[in-house]
């Protein structure tokens, strides 16, 4: 049977990791509205490490919001590994974000009184891995903390790590449940420019290893780092494959605007 380009498009759009069409978000009504997104329509395929770049303001995390199910879309569709979540309800944003979403954020988001280990195991918990015996769990999480060059300092606790360690742990925990999708929020934000490359050669390594990753930041240092870079202004998406030079141009704009605000 000959296959049609319909039925070949069909294929692309279930290998997807996400797919958006025409999504918005507008926070309060009439004229107090916010429309923080205006019509984003964006693809990712597996495998693939995207940048998002945009100056403060210009939807960067309401984008990673929604695509993180944290929050909803007021209009439009968001299609997760072929799965529509736009209108999901809490209960089932929460089992999609356990199950097949990795989160790394700026701050890290350890909880201090625990230790690496701990902290790398807790979405095992919490995504009632039934399977799994305690022994098994912590199995699991020896061997990502390894993974991140970590296998020695499982035992310390946040306030004994540096902060390049700490998001070493954070990236670890993102990756316990083996996600379909890693959502890193400035994950150098808080960290010296030599914790900070390390970081992103463990992002691009772990790139090269097959996973797909989202990044929001705002440096073209680290944008030059992923596969394709996006820009975001005023709740739109302004280039799909921003070029490295054109980057660098807009971390300066955003650099001034922000210093002008």
């Amino acid at each position: 049977m000959t296959r049609t380009e319909d039925d070949q498009g069909a294929d692309d759009v279930e290998k997807r990791v996400i797919e958006t069409s025409g999504l918005t978000r507008v926070y309060g009504r009439g004229d107090v509205a916010v429309h923080a997104l205006r019509g984003i329509d964006m693809t990712v395929d597996p495998g693939e490490f995207v940048a998002l770049m945009g100056a403060s303001g210009s939807g960067k995390s309401t984008l990673m919001n929604i695509l993180g199910c944290l929050d909803r879309p007021t209009e439009g569709s968001y299609v997760l590994e072929g799965e529509d979540v736009s209108q999901l309800n809490k209960d089932k944003l929460a089992g999609i974000r356990n199950r097949r979403i990795g989160f790394v954020f700026q701050s890290y988001n350890l909880l201090p009184r625990l230790t690496a280990l701990k902290n790398v195991m807790l979405p095992l918990m919490y995504n009632g891995h039934q399977s799994l015996s305690k022994g098994e769990m912590r199995e699991r999480a020896v061997s990502v903390l390894e993974a991140v060059g970590l296998g020695d300092r499982i035992d310390h606790r946040p306030n004994e790590l540096s902060g390049g360690e700490q998001q070493r742990v954070a990236i670890a925990r993102a990756l316990v449940n083996d996600p379909s999708l890693v959502l890193a929020d400035e994950p150098t934000g808080n960290l010296d420019s030599k914790s900070g490359d390390e970081i992103m050669a463990l992002l691009r390594q772990l790139h090269r290893s097959g996973a797909t990753i989202v990044m929001v930041t705002h440096s073209a240092h680290d944008a030059a780092k992923a596969q394709r870079i996006m820009a975001l202004r005023d709740g739109r998406v302004t280039a799909r494959d921003l070029g490295v030079e054109a980057a660098r141009r807009l971390e300066s704009v955003t650099s001034l605007e922000g210093e002008a605000r």
